[in-house]
């Protein structure tokens, strides 16, 4: 299933074959499409479409090309549209200094009212910006705290600016402009963004991706988008579709929320949800929250906890996975015999096994469970986060003794297993004093993981 969260239904582009355009799309996967408004006429354009069709939404809002008229009382309109159920934002705002259609005084103007109206409804907003990145950065970082959500379509920002974005909780968004040929600055930085934090947009009628470039774009054309997205990122076209459908749940309410999964996979990588307990309750952890990864629901009591029968009839035959990963958003050492089971299963098939872990696993268990890895488990990932025992503590919020537990069990899996320490991209931590400890300290090799925005 897509989402095209972007496209211009009511441009007269479309007049006259809109039912077989939504044919096609439908032929292609598309199951939901949202048309962003660009001024107030087309917002009630946008809402018409979206109650004569069951599978288009709509937002509502002036682009800055039509905020050279401004008025104030525009705000009140745009906030009675937002009243219809199948508006779902406030859309297309932002600004363009690339044209400079409107006064920028007055763009920036009716930006801030139409966010501010965005915070009082709690509607997330779609934004537009062209050659406007220091001043759509200066605006959005003050309604920090506020509780925006905003989806920055069509991103013209830089991979610091992404990575601020991420932090606030906001996404982005390629059209087909990521497929062509001299856009491979705009690749680089797609490809440093985590697909988390992404969701799939044509901007229909325009930004038509190849092959089809130079004819009018179409929602049914995103599947180009999205193959170039997971050429990109390294990952499946599925991978793709899933993760920036669940965006589309999460920052619009469209479509529903997956049901849980035991296994999942990722990639040519198979992971195993073993549990969500754990020991330690990090701070960038999505635990208590939704515990979703990739489009993947991995929520769960402890009471839906499988055994291991459950989740090796889902491996079926593991030497079709590149390997199987013990990994969701608990602890899963906390479930070490079950655990033991499915690897112990794996292995005998001849697959591969794979250990997350935040590295407390002998303190959980009350005994040296690396003894148990040979035959067992091929790699071990093991949270670091940060090299001062001070901050570690801070950061997983638990005593400050278990940085030393982490360490102890490092040291000893490295015996048996292949040991990776990794740590999560944070400002305030050291990356290269981490990787110092982990290379002279530990003698084990280290990996920075992308933070993404839960």
């Amino acid at each position: 299933m897509i989402v095209d969260s972007h496209a211009h239904l009511f441009l007269p582009n479309f007049n006259g074959d809109l039912d077989a355009i939504l044919q096609r799309a439908k032929e292609a996967g598309v199951e939901y499409i949202l048309v962003p408004a660009t001024d107030i006429a087309t917002s009630a354009e946008a809402i018409q479409l979206a109650e004569k069709h069951k599978n288009i939404y709509a937002a509502v809002g002036v682009h800055p090309h039509d905020t050279k008229s401004w008025e104030d009382e525009w705000i009140d309109k745009i906030e009675e549209l937002t009243q219809n159920p199948k508006v779902v934002a406030i859309g297309e705002i932002g600004l363009d200094y690339y044209y400079d259609f409107s006064p920028r005084e007055t763009q920036i103007k009716a930006f801030k009212a139409q966010l501010d109206l965005a915070v009082k409804l709690k509607l997330p907003v779609i934004i537009h910006n062209r050659e406007a990145s220091s001043d759509v950065m200066e605006i959005i970082r003050s309604y920090k705290g506020s509780g925006l959500r905003a989806q920055f379509h069509c991103f013209a920002g830089t991979k610091g600016d992404a990575k601020e974005l991420i932090q606030m909780g906001h996404f982005f968004s390629f059209a087909g402009n990521l497929t062509f040929k001299k856009a491979d600055t705009l690749r680089d930085i797609a490809a440093s963004i985590q697909i988390d934090n992404m969701l799939l947009e044509t901007d229909s009628p325009f930004l038509t991706p190849e092959p089809f470039r130079g004819k009018r774009n179409e929602p049914a054309y995103i599947v180009h988008t999205a193959k170039k997205l997971a050429e990109i990122q390294n990952l499946s076209f599925d991978d793709i579709t899933r993760t920036t459908t669940y965006s589309a749940y999460k920052l619009f309410g469209i479509g529903t929320k997956p049901k849980l999964s035991y296994t999942y996979k990722i990639g040519n990588s198979l992971y195993v949800n073993i549990t969500n307990r754990c020991n330690a309750d990090c701070v960038f952890c999505d635990r208590k929250g939704e515990a979703m990864v990739k489009g993947y629901n991995l929520k769960m009591s402890k009471e839906e906890e499988p055994p291991a029968e459950v989740y090796i009839k889902e491996i079926g035959d593991p030497k079709q996975y590149k390997e199987v990963v013990f990994c969701g958003y608990g602890e899963p050492t906390i479930r070490w015999d079950v655990v033991k089971q499915i690897a112990k299963y794996v292995k005998e098939n001849g697959g591969k096994t794979r250990l997350n872990t935040d590295g407390h696993g002998n303190a959980i268990n009350k005994r040296d469970i690396t003894e148990d890895f040979p035959g067992l488990i091929d790699e071990v990932s093991i949270s670091l986060n940060s090299p001062d025992p001070e901050q570690y503590a801070a950061l997983m919020r638990i005593d400050k003794k278990f940085f030393y537990e982490m360490v102890d069990f490092a040291k000893k899996a490295k015996r048996y297993s292949h040991v990776v320490m990794t740590i999560v991209e944070l400002n305030e931590v050291d990356s290269e004093k981490a990787k110092k400890f982990v290379k002279e300290e530990l003698g084990v090799d280290f990996r920075e993981r992308e933070y993404f925005y839960n």
